[in-house]
């Protein structure tokens, strides 16, 4: 499992770039970045280097901020291939909350919430191979 950044930031013109803005400022890589809209705020989910210490200094800037434990799994860059990762999933009976894909170099990885109990044992019964975070961005 991999933390992801997670922010809620309220909805008006220039928020999410103000917020983009000082991640470059602070030299922080952002490598995936997902956009959730909920009728008063937009949920701000990034794959970015340190998230624990990102969300600490976003914190601290006074934004909300925190981190989610989430998988990360590098996919064939094929039609059906996130289908198929999420059917493997649910044949464990796990169920998945959300779910975003993105390039990452000359890979494709779908990024997923997933919860079931027990989550880790699930995901080791699945037979899927996870990555970790190192394989994806600068660890805290």
């Amino acid at each position: 499992m991999i933390d992801q950044l997670t922010v809620c930031l309220p909805d008006g013109p220039g928020k999410l770039a103000a917020m983009c803005k000082l991640l470059g400022q602070e030299g922080v890589q952002i490598h995936a970045l997902m956009v959730a809209e909920t009728v008063d705020f937009g949920i701000i989910r990034v794959i970015c280097d340190k998230p624990r210490t990102t969300a600490a200094m976003l914190r601290e800037k006074g934004y909300n901020a925190m981190c989610a434990r989430v998988v990360a799994a590098e996919v064939e860059n094929v039609p059906g291939a996130l289908g198929r990762l999420l059917d493997r999933l649910a044949s464990c009976d796990l169920n998945v909350e959300y779910a975003y894909t993105c390039s990452m170099g000359e890979r494709t990885v779908d990024v997923i919430k997933a919860t079931g109990e027990p989550l880790e044992i699930k995901l080791r019964e699945s037979g899927l191979a996870f990555l970790e975070a190192k394989d994806l961005y600068e660890t805290d």
